[in-house]
């Protein structure tokens, strides 16, 4: 019987302790926490405009209106994804799969962007250096970071992404697990009866059959001689 490489990759558990439905479920909750917090955040800032310190005064007008509507795009953005994420918890936890699937794009995304950052840190070695001029002066370890080669903190931050990305990939598998998982229990209530003459084989979608032990035939029919 030949496997698919999506067969291979299957797994109902996730972090080595819990079943891909309760770490789905987590994920979501912790995203919308995050999001939440970042929504609160945001919408003080809109509510308080003395917080914004403009540096250049003729500029002032024209900083406001792109800051506001910034805040207000940050603002919408983090409202989605807390809708996102709580369509997630809610699709892993009443096993509604169609549910699941925005988050898992969102991840997809998500690993897209960070693999384009990496690329062009390797591309482009020197947008570290011109980074670490734009940090305040107070940064811990700036002078130290800075006098570093350009190889070598491009390394370190290859390195950095790169386990942030393994995270990430892990993450994925985890939620596509989950989706799968509910799909398959969804599909599974619908098996096929196959009966030939004296056996009945079970089948289910995913092409595993159960064979019920072959049937009793009935008893021969005899007449009573008197």
């Amino acid at each position: 019987m030949v496997i698919s490489p999506w067969d291979r990759w299957f797994s109902t558990s996730c972090c080595l302790c819990c079943h891909v439905r309760t770490g789905t479920i987590i994920l979501g909750v912790w995203y919308m926490l995050i999001n939440a917090v970042v929504l609160l955040i945001l919408l003080t800032a809109l509510g308080d405009p003395e917080q914004y310190h403009l540096t250049s005064a003729e500029l002032a007008n024209d900083l406001d209106v792109m800051d506001d509507v910034s805040m207000c795009i940050a603002s919408a953005i983090s409202l989605l994804m807390i809708l996102i994420c709580g369509m997630a918890t809610y699709g892993a936890y009443k096993l509604r799969a169609a549910w699941i699937i925005p988050f898992f794009c969102y991840q997809i995304f998500d690993f897209a962007l960070n693999t384009l950052v990496a690329v062009s840190i390797v591309v482009y070695p020197n947008t570290i250096q011109d980074y670490l001029q734009q940090l305040p002066d107070n940064f811990p370890y700036k002078e130290e970071i800075a006098a570093l080669s350009n190889v070598c903190l491009v390394l370190m931050v290859l390195l950095f992404i790169g386990c942030i990305l393994s995270f990430k990939a892990y993450l994925i598998s985890c939620v596509w697990n989950c989706w799968r998982y509910v799909s398959g229990r969804g599909t599974s209530e619908i098996l096929l009866y196959v009966t030939t003459n004296d056996t009945t084989v079970l089948l289910s979608p995913y092409g595993d059959s159960a064979s019920v032990p072959p049937k009793q035939p009935p008893p021969p029919y005899t007449t009573a001689t008197a």
